[in-house]
């Protein structure tokens, strides 16, 4: 966004976006363009979902250590992390067009590695290498749109950038879904994603820097040429000396940051007051974000499923395309009221519905545990004595067996041949056991046991995507897009996109170890409980910046206060 006259927050509906760029398609070109850095993102959240069944079947090894399953999950996080990181500075160093560039040609290259890996080994470096572009992409581009939007209209335009997030995450899944009956399967699935970005370069190449950033390197006639492209001629030498003023009282303010590296401006962040607030309300909801548990639905959404009692890997990703469609259609809902009901009213509605969900769905898994079918010691024989679960041969207590005491040793559950609730067998967790129990039309259980509540866990994650999706699922990138003074946009955006992807990682790598230790319920009882934390942090530390001008968002952080004075609004100290 660049500065421009002030405008009323309640005028600044969804309506109003599509007329302004129906009128202007330039702005609407920029941000669609960068905003396949979204599409990026969204795509390798959820491809892994579908491609980590199938991986699991080409790699023995894959399927018996859940570890290695929760490493090449979160490999791209971690690289993520790392991009984010450099992002942030590539981004205040050489400018958001060539960031988004760089991280589209590392993203390609990671989808060729995990396309031909030969080994997990290779699979992990190449969800490394994926992730850097991810995390400079994640952070680069709702920066890039925010940069170049009018204000009021700012939030819907960025917002753009979620719901390409999640139409990633819905594509990832028909085409996993397409590929199913393939011999490649998960092979095509993962080297796919190097096409948006091939897409991404081509488009990026024809479009202009920030013209906040050329401003800022004293590239003023080229900056001046962008915004004449964005708004009416009108408003374009008003809009120029709002930014000259801008820059200017920043150039005056940067003398004490010193050579202008890294770890400089990270100390001229922190010895901010107004950066300072920036960050607790920026890194709080990124982190709020994750630890409500939506990535261990977008990167294990199919497992998910399966602890539902959805053997069938084809099912299991027919019923998470249901889910992912639901955070779609949430982010449009995000996209019509961001600007209207402000940011901090739709996260904390968001983390209510959030809550209630995670109680919901806990105690829906609660009873399918405590249902699951028996063990029966002649079924368990059925296929060899050598097909048994070694555990349950040698448990003293293997007469009180269900389906779950089965699993949590490591061993598989093949349902009864009559009825899936009828006592079944638990054998080894082996190819070769696997191929006996399908070849007898048996159903091979090894997440989840067969229970007749099951569809409500579906029932819920989709009332539990509807909650996300408008609120915390695009809001928090909105907020940081915005909440930071210019000199410290970039470095502000990437601390808090770290944290995010630190969050992130925490969540991935750990959700399914929680999951044997604590059980399903358990461990959604758990995001619960960190749901509500954020829901706190939110009140306590985020200020409204709906429909605000950059220079009133740091006002309103230098003041303290969570609301703009207005009359009749009551102003609430930060604390």
């Amino acid at each position: 966004m660049v500065e421009g006259d002030a405008v009323k927050a309640d005028k600044a509906e969804f309506l109003e976006c599509w007329q302004t760029t129906w009128k202007t398609p330039y702005i609407m070109r920029l941000a669609l363009s960068a905003g396949i850095g979204g599409l990026l993102f969204g795509y390798d959240t959820g491809v892994i979902s579908g491609a980590m069944l199938y991986i699991r079947e080409d790699f023995e090894v894959v399927d018996r250590k859940t570890w290695l399953q929760e490493t090449i999950v979160s490999m791209a996080v971690a690289g993520a992390i790392v991009g984010a990181a450099i992002g942030g500075w590539m981004n205040d160093k050489f400018g958001r067009k060539k960031s988004i560039l760089v991280a589209d040609v590392v993203f390609f290259l990671g989808a060729i590695v995990m396309a031909v890996a030969p080994f997990p080994g290779f699979i992990i470096v190449g969800r490394l290498i994926v992730g850097f572009g991810v995390g400079m992409a994640s952070m680069t581009a709702p920066l890039y749109i925010s940069e170049a939007s009018p204000a009021r209209i700012r939030g819907a335009l960025v917002s753009t950038n979620g719901l390409l997030i999640t139409g990633g995450q819905f594509l990832s899944y028909l085409i996993n879904l397409a590929f199913t009956k393939t011999k490649l399967t998960w092979r095509l699935m993962l080297g796919v994603a190097g096409l948006p970005a091939l897409v991404q370069f081509v488009l990026m190449l024809s479009l202009p820097e920030s013209p906040r950033w050329l401003y800022r390197r004293d590239r003023v006639d080229e900056a001046r040429g962008i915004l004449e492209r964005i708004y009416p001629s009108n408003q374009v030498d008003e809009e120029m000396r709002l930014l000259h003023e801008s820059v200017e009282a920043e150039k005056a303010e940067e003398g004490a940051i010193g050579d202008g590296s890294i770890i400089a401006k990270v100390k001229g962040a922190l010895n901010s007051q107004v950066v300072r607030r920036g960050l607790y309300a920026g890194i709080i909801v990124q982190v709020a974000q994750q630890f409500c548990g939506i990535n261990t639905v977008m990167y294990y959404s199919p497992t998910i499923i399966q602890f539902a009692g959805f053997a069938s890997n084809t099912t299991a990703m027919a019923l998470s395309l249901v889910t992912s469609f639901l955070n779609a259609a949430g982010t449009v809902v995000s996209m019509i009221t961001v600007d209207r009901y402000g940011r901090r009213r739709l996260m904390m509605i968001s983390m209510i519905g959030i809550i209630t969900c995670l109680v919901v769905l806990a105690g829906v898994f609660f009873q399918s545990a405590s249902h699951a079918p028996a063990v029966n010691a002649l079924e368990s024989t059925h296929f060899g004595s050598n097909s048994t679960c070694s555990a349950y041969i040698s448990a003293p207590d293997a007469s009180s067996w269900n389906c779950m005491s089965c699993l949590k040793q490591n061993c598989g559950f093949c349902a009864n041949g009559d009825s899936e609730y009828l006592p079944g067998a638990c054998l080894d967790l082996t190819k070769a056991v696997r191929g006996k129990c399908r070849s007898n039309h048996r159903v091979w259980f090894t997440e989840g046991c067969p229970s007749k509540i099951g569809f409500l866990a579906v029932v819920v994650l989709g009332l539990y995507i509807i909650s996300y999706a408008p609120g915390m699922g695009t809001v928090p990138w909105v907020l940081n897009s915005e909440i930071y003074p210019l000199r410290y946009r970039g470095t502000g955006g990437g601390i808090a996109a770290v944290s995010n992807w630190v969050s992130n990682l925490i969540v991935s790598q750990t959700f399914l170890t929680l999951v044997e230790a604590l059980g399903a319920a358990g461990t959604f009882l758990l995001f619960a409980g960190f749901s509500l934390l954020g829901l706190v942090g939110i009140y306590f530390l985020v200020p409204e910046t709906k429909g605000l001008q950059f220079e009133e968002v740091e006002e309103l952080l230098k003041q303290g206060k969570k609301h703009k004075s207005s009359k009749g609004q009551k102003e609430v100290l930060a604390q």
